[in-house]
């Protein structure tokens, strides 16, 4: 039986850049998950009798809030729900699933690379019909009916099985456990040269893949290690755990500390790389080498050509403003259009559908390409390893050649994480206020040669995304630019963005703290951070 239950609005379910997020504890509040889910649904039209796909990355509440969205999609009309087994499925692998079986959209549970647990963070997103999340207009239609919504529609029905492969139905509806892995790795075998990977790992190359207790553990088992003959064990943390291990699913160098331990050790493996909590994020690591996820997205799209699915070239490279310059460099070398587009994935979709642009990348360790509509840590990892298996070059050897041939973007962001929003806002606010008259004007940085908050004007259908982010552009190519992240579910995260850019004929050798201690250094002048935070420093530098 269908029930209709009488609810009131919560204030807090506006959608940050990639879905609601919010601590364990806000969405066990009763009707709460249950609301936003709602207001997903009555955000959308015509889905009746169409599929739906559905599936997290294990964390805490994913099982429970799997169920109730079930007996919600049954309630509201749609046909057929395809759920990952044991509610598993990674976010590019759900892209993919959206994609695959031509669904109406799908419900991701996840909050990416935030900590999980009974205490920590839990996410709902949903993705439409490209497989990519929602655009702008659709996170605020789904925000303003969380504002208004007075009733939910749920099917009174017992459990689900989630963990046996099959159809059910579920009053009406279909619902289908699929194998999560099976697809996507079939995919990722269509892009690459298996055959190539698998020869270099039988001639002694050696690799560590850190699923760090999250979602990739099952799909880098299944790739790595039964499809490219990488010895068992070379998957670390393979097993995907509510509260993951207790790790913090975040691949950087503070997060993933121990694979950073492991790649700069005497006896060192080949290549390392990590993945996040929903398996869209990646940490490249080469033996004694780190590559920065800037520099990562411009080494990626140079090689690309060296994998089959990107044999014919590129038609273009889209990066998000924060992230540095490098590969406009590759881009202009290439001949091929540069997208520079605000923070979040959703911003590269309408590029991807339009066929104006093969790979997309952010500082914050994202990187994809057209196969899917989301960011994808284990297609970098592969695309990393097909590089790497046709030029039988270290990573080290790589990135030398890269600098030399383009130059090196020096990058560093800094995070000032749980700053009380107001103080955060205030911060903001006043260094907008400045933003007109820095032009012309000198700091530790040099000489400013132009500030302004990002906006961004969408080339597919006009849309205009404004206050993305304040630019501070010196003269010699340098910039800073500051954003409030809209990631976290406590408090504000303050990231800031230094960049300084040194031609191939200049210094590449430089330790990036060095490099970039000018910079830091007129942050602090132009936003007076220690003065509105309260903070001396970051609290995380990658």
């Amino acid at each position: 039986m269908i029930q209709r239950l009488s609810t009131t609005p919560f204030n807090d379910q506006k959608p940050g850049t990639s879905g609601l997020r919010k601590k364990v504890r806000v969405f066990q509040q009763p009707h709460y998950a249950e609301n936003f889910i709602q207001s997903v649904f009555d955000s959308l039209e015509a889905f009746e009798g169409k599929t739906l796909v559905l599936g997290g990355d294990g964390r805490f509440l994913n099982r429970e809030v799997i169920q109730i969205a079930l007996k919600m999609a049954a309630a509201n009309g749609f046909g057929r729900v395809l759920v990952g087994r044991g509610g598993i499925l990674s976010t590019p692998a759900a892209s993919h699933l959206i994609r695959s079986s031509d669904a109406f959209g799908g419900l991701i549970l996840s909050a990416s690379h935030n900590p999980g647990g009974a205490d920590e963070d839990f996410g709902i997103k949903y993705n439409v019909s490209n497989g990519g999340p929602a655009p702008e207009k659709v996170t605020e239609a789904i925000h303003a009916r969380t504002l208004t919504i007075d009733h939910y529609r749920i099917l009174e029905a017992g459990e689900v099985d989630i963990d046996t492969l099959g159809t059910s139905l579920l009053g009406e509806m279909a619902v289908e456990v699929v194998d999560p892995v099976a697809g996507y790795a079939d995919l990722m075998e269509g892009l690459f040269d298996f055959g190539a990977i698998r020869a270099m790992i039988a001639d002694g190359f050696t690799l560590s893949f850190d699923s760090m207790s999250a979602v990739t553990g099952p799909y880098a088992v299944e790739i790595f290690e039964k499809r490219l003959g990488a010895p068992a064990g070379t998957v670390r943390n393979a097993i995907p755990l509510p509260d993951f291990g207790h790790h913090h699913p975040d691949p950087n160098l503070v997060h993933a500390k121990e694979l950073y331990d492991r790649m700069m050790a005497e006896d060192a493996p080949d290549f390392g790389a990590a993945s996040d909590g929903d398996g869209d994020r990646n940490l490249i690591i080469g033996r004694h080498s780190y590559v920065t996820p800037s520099d990562s997205l411009a080494v990626l799209a140079a090689n690309a050509h060296l994998a089959p699915g990107y044999a014919l070239g590129l038609k273009g490279i889209a990066r998000s403003m924060p992230t540095s310059g490098a590969a406009d460099r590759v881009a202009e070398k290439l001949g091929i259009p540069l997208y520079e587009t605000p923070t979040g994935w959703k911003f590269f979709g309408n590029l991807l559908d339009a066929g104006m642009a093969t790979i997309c990348g952010e500082e914050s360790a994202g990187t994809g390409s057209d196969h899917v509509r989301e960011k994808d840590g284990i297609w970098a990892v592969l695309l990393w390893l097909n590089i790497l298996a046709v030029r039988r070059q270290s990573v080290a050897q790589i990135m030398t050649e890269h600098w030399v041939s383009y130059g090196r973007n020096y990058y560093a962001r800094h995070d000032y994480e749980g700053i009380a929003k107001d103080k955060a806002d205030a911060l903001m606010e006043a260094l907008r206020g400045k933003l007109a008259s820095l032009p012309g004007t000198s700091n530790s940085g040099g000489k400013v040669e132009k500030a302004d908050d990002f906006t961004y004007t969408d080339p597919i259908d006009q849309s205009v995304s404004r206050n993305q982010g304040a630019r501070i552009l010196f003269e010699d190519g340098s910039r800073v630019v500051f954003r409030l992240s809209g990631t976290g579910t406590e408090g504000a995260t303050l990231r800031i963005y230094i960049e300084r850019y040194v031609g191939s004929s200049g210094e590449l050798g430089m330790a990036t703290a060095e490099a970039l201690a000018p910079l830091v250094k007129a942050a602090q002048e132009v936003a007076d951070i220690s003065g509105f935070t309260g903070m001396e420093g970051p609290s995380v530098i990658t």
